[in-house]
């Protein structure tokens, strides 16, 4: 159940991160409106996840760096961001740091 929850969290952030840029600077409310309410859906599911004896290190490293990746990705597939090399070897070192901390045995 706590994976779930931070599934569901990872999504919540991920479209609040993507309103916070469709709402040019909170120029348009309903896009700020939807900023507002994905983050702090998204801070209540992490929240419920640690509850769940999720260990921390784990679930902000899961949160941040899928929820970073998927973000990039969103920003070059739909919003018109560059995406080189660099960037898409950045974005593989954080997949990676995120699937060695759960091959540790921390959880």
């Amino acid at each position: 159940m706590a994976w779930i929850l931070l599934g569901c969290a990872i999504v919540s952030e991920v479209l609040a991160t993507t309103a916070l840029k469709l709402s040019d600077g909170f120029a348009h409310k309903g896009w700020a409106v939807l900023v507002v309410i994905g983050y702090v859906a998204s801070f209540v599911l992490l929240s419920q996840a640690l509850k769940l004896q999720m260990p921390v290190g784990v679930a902000y490293a899961v949160w941040a760096g899928i929820g970073t990746a998927a973000v990039a990705a969103i920003g070059t597939l739909f919003l018109d961001e560059s995406m080189n090399l660099a960037k898409a070897g950045g974005i593989l070192l954080i997949i990676g740091g995120v699937v060695l901390i759960n091959l540790t045995g921390s959880h």
